[in-house]
């Protein structure tokens, strides 16, 4: 048995797809599938059920992948570790954000800073970055709400508010504040369901007592944006957005309920982290807040 067939199953599995995976791994479909085929023979057991050309993961096999999961994970681990103790300055920080503008700022001053480090970022849910960290895929995530879930650590580094914002020919558009209740009836501009601050505002919208009117649904907030200053509607907008867009708007305080996110960097629990890590977790950090870091 060897690594790379463990690094090549590993990719199988995630993928259950054996051309996408000798696409993504950059081999020939034919010579993927020798060594996964090898493996199977080495443990003596089928590790997927074929039909055709499609393959799914047996018991056997999603028994397998648990452990060859932790494996790989420690390996990568000690490596890191030994760089460490060689003295090396250089290396990878693997990060998972729900969007690429996800606090680029930050990520492009650390970088700027330190031109050696390999910064990868990825695009993901909150779903996909909790099995992520647990399969040690990245390093850290940057989410809202933050994680609470056992074997997964992190900070809070941010709070924001989340403001209503209103077209400047609406009935309100002379006020600082107001109770959410006292747009129940409003048409609303939404980012799209399944998007975090959908899922975030809708909540804020059943403790005011109602359910949004949504007459427009988005991507992105500069959509919300361009929307909003045709005057159809109203929209919540965050804090850190604001300095970003033309504010073709008002914004209104909203006092009931208390409308705000909280930002985290989480990572796995007891996973070595590295030197270059740290330096990125604590810049990332100290960038927003004066916590201590340990």
């Amino acid at each position: 048995m060897e690594l790379l067939q463990l690094r090549y199953f590993l990719k199988v599995a995630k993928l259950e797809h054996m051309t996408r995976a000798a696409q993504e791994l950059r081999i020939a479909q034919p010579a993927l599938s020798k060594t996964i085929a090898r493996l199977e023979e080495d443990l003596g057991v089928p590790l997927f059920d074929r039909k055709g050309r499609n393959i799914r993961l047996n018991s056997f096999g999603k028994v397998y992948l648990k452990k060859v999961e932790k494996a790989l994970m420690l390996l990568d681990e000690g490596r890191r570790e030994v760089e460490d103790l060689a003295g090396y300055e250089r290396g990878r920080v693997f990060l998972a954000t729900t969007t690429h503008k996800c606090f680029s700022d930050v990520i492009g001053s650390f970088i700027s800073l330190h031109p050696d480090v390999k910064l990868q970022i990825t695009q993901a849910s909150k779903r996909e970055k909790i099995q992520q960290l647990r399969n040690g895929e990245i390093d850290f995530c940057i989410t809202f709400p933050p994680i609470e879930q056992s074997g997964i650590e992190g900070l809070s580094f941010l709070t924001e508010k989340i403001y209503l914002a209103v077209p400047h020919t609406h009935r309100f558009a002379n006020r600082r504040n107001i109770d959410l209740s006292e747009v129940a009836d409003d048409p609303f501009i939404c980012i799209k369901k399944g998007n975090p601050f959908r899922e975030m505002t809708d909540e804020f919208c059943q403790l005011a007592g109602f359910t949004p009117n949504i007459i427009c649904e988005v991507d992105e907030h500069t959509a919300v944006v361009h929307f909003m200053s045709m005057g159809i509607g109203v929209a919540f907008i965050p804090d850190t957005l604001i300095g970003n867009i033309e504010t073709s708007f008002h914004l209104l305080h909203i006092d009931n309920p208390i409308c705000q996110r909280t930002y985290q960097i989480a990572w796995l629990e007891g996973r070595y982290m590295s030197k270059v890590d740290r330096k990125f977790r604590d810049f990332f950090v100290r960038s927003f807040t004066d916590l201590p870091i340990s």
